[in-house]
C-alpha cells in the first residue's frame, strides 16, 4: 500500500513537473506549439533525467506516457503541481540538475508532445479495441494493410494512428464516404464512444505497422481558423445555444473526434470537407482556449486566497513576493504554474524560513483562485 502511494505521488508530482507547465496551451491558438520542440525541450529541461514518455528516459519517476490516472485538468494540473512542490525541488537540488527557463513558448511546445502522448485521454486496452474495429464494422471497409475498398485506406496507412489533429479530420472526412458505404451495405451507423476511439488507437498502434509511427501534434496560430469556422459554413448552424466553445470545454481531441463523427449523419447538409491544414486551425481556434482555461466562483477564490494565507505576503510584499495587480484578467492555470516554476525554489525557502506551511490546494479551490485573481488581482 505504502509503495502505491508513494508511485501515485511520483505520478502526479511528475505529470505535474511537466504537463501542468505545459499546459500554457492556452496560448497555444496565438504562440502555435510543436511536438517536435517540445521533445527536445523534455531534454534541455531535464525532465529526461528521472522521467520516460512511452519508454524513453529516466526510471526514477514514472513513465508519462503509461500513467493510468488520466482526466486531468489545467486546474488539477496546477493544484497537483503546487502541492507537491515541497517534494519536488528538493530532488532537484539533490540531483544538480539545470532545468533551465520555461516561457510561454516553450511550454505550448511541450503540451503538444505530451498530448501527442495522450497524456489527457482515457486509457485504452488494445484487446477492447480489436473489439471495436470488429464490432463496429471498421473492418468491412478496412483492411489491417490492404485496402478492401479504393476509398479507404487500410490501418497500415493511417495518419490519425499517432497525430490528434489528423485523428479529428480523418472523422469528419470519413462521415460521407463512410454514411454511403453503410447504406449500401445495410448497416446501422456505427456510434463511438471516446472510450472505444481510446481502446482503438491502442489496438492499431500496436499492430506492426502502428509501432513505427512517431506520435505528433502541432497547434495552428493566426486567425484562419475563425475565418475557415465562419467560410466553411460552421457559423451559420453554431451560434447562441448552440456555440461550440462552451461545448468543447474540458474535452479532448478524442472526444470532439467522436462528436464529429457521431454528429456528421445527423447534419442538415453534406459535411464540408477540410484539409489537415484547415482542420488544424478550425480546432486550434475553437479548442485551446475551451480546454485550457479553468471556470471558478470568484467569491469562493477570495476565501481561498484569504484561507491560505496569500495575503500575507502577495498584499505587503513580505519576503520579496511580488504585486499580483499584473494578472489581472490574464492568470491561467498555466501562468499559476510558470509562477511556481520560476519563484517555487524561493518562495519554499522563504516560507520555511519564517515557518509557514506550504499550502496545498484542490482542484476546485485553484480554479476559484485563478477566478478571484482574474478579477482582482489579489486587492480589494
Amino acid at each position: 500500500m505504502i509503495q502505491r502511494l508513494v508511485q501515485r505521488s511520483w505520478a502526479w508530482c511528475g505529470a505535474l513537473l511537466l504537463m501542468a507547465l505545459s499546459s500554457a496551451a492556452i496560448h497555444a491558438a496565438v504562440l502555435g506549439a510543436d511536438s517536435e520542440r517540445g521533445q527536445g525541450l523534455f531534454v534541455s529541461l531535464a525532465c529526461i533525467q528521472c522521467h520516460s514518455v512511452n519508454g524513453h528516459g529516466g526510471a526514477v519517476g514514472p513513465d508519462l506516457g503509461r500513467i493510468v490516472d488520466r482526466g486531468f485538468t489545467p486546474a488539477s494540473l496546477a493544484a497537483t503541481m503546487w502541492n507537491h512542490a515541497p517534494s519536488m525541488w528538493p530532488q532537484i537540488r539533490a540531483r544538480g540538475l539545470e532545468i533551465g527557463n520555461l516561457d510561454e513558448q516553450a511550454a505550448a511546445d511541450l503540451f503538444a508532445y505530451f498530448y501527442s502522448a495522450r497524456f489527457f485521454d482515457k486509457p485504452g486496452d488494445a484487446a477492447r479495441g480489436k473489439r471495436v474495429f470488429e464490432t463496429k464494422h471498421c473492418e468491412v471497409c478496412h483492411g489491417l494493410t490492404a485496402a478492401k475498398l479504393p476509398e479507404a485506406k487500410p490501418v497500415s496507412a493511417w495518419e490519425s494512428i499517432g497525430h490528434p489533429m489528423a485523428l479529428v479530420n480523418a472523422m469528419w472526412n470519413h462521415v460521407g464516404l463512410m454514411n454511403t458505404e453503410f447504406k449500401k451495405q445495410n448497416v446501422t451507423w456505427a456510434a463511438l464512444t471516446s472510450q472505444d476511439v481510446s481502446d482503438l488507437l491502442v489496438y492499431v498502434r500496436n499492430l506492426p505497422p502502428g509501432r513505427h509511427v512517431t506520435p505528433g501534434l502541432k497547434v495552428a496560430s493566426g486567425p484562419l481558423g475563425e475565418e475557415l469556422f465562419h467560410s466553411k459554413g460552421c457559423g451559420n448552424c453554431h451560434q447562441g445555444k448552440l456555440a461550440l466553445p462552451p461545448r468543447l470545454a474540458g474535452r479532448t481531441l478524442t472526444d470532439i473526434a467522436v462528436d464529429m463523427w457521431n454528429h456528421g449523419p445527423r447534419m442538415a447538409g453534406k459535411a464540408p470537407q477540410l484539409t489537415l491544414d484547415e482542420m488544424r486551425d478550425v480546432v486550434s481556434y475553437l479548442w485551446a482556449g475551451a480546454f485550457f482555461t479553468p471556470t471558478g466562483s470568484v467569491s469562493a477564490g477570495e476565501r481561498v486566497f484569504k484561507a491560505k494565507r496569500c495575503a500575507e505576503c502577495h498584499t505587503t510584499g513580505a519576503g520579496g513576493a511580488p504585486s499580483l495587480s499584473s494578472v489581472k484578467g490574464s492568470l491561467t492555470a498555466a501562468g499559476m504554474v510558470s509562477a511556481l516554476w520560476r519563484h517555487g525554489p524561493k518562495m519554499l525557502d522563504t516560507m520555511g524560513a519564517q515557518g509557514i506551511s506550504w499550502p496545498t490546494f484542490s482542484a476546485p479551490e485553484m480554479a476559484n483562485l485563478i477566478a478571484y485573481l482574474n478579477t482582482t488581482g489579489g486587492a480589494k
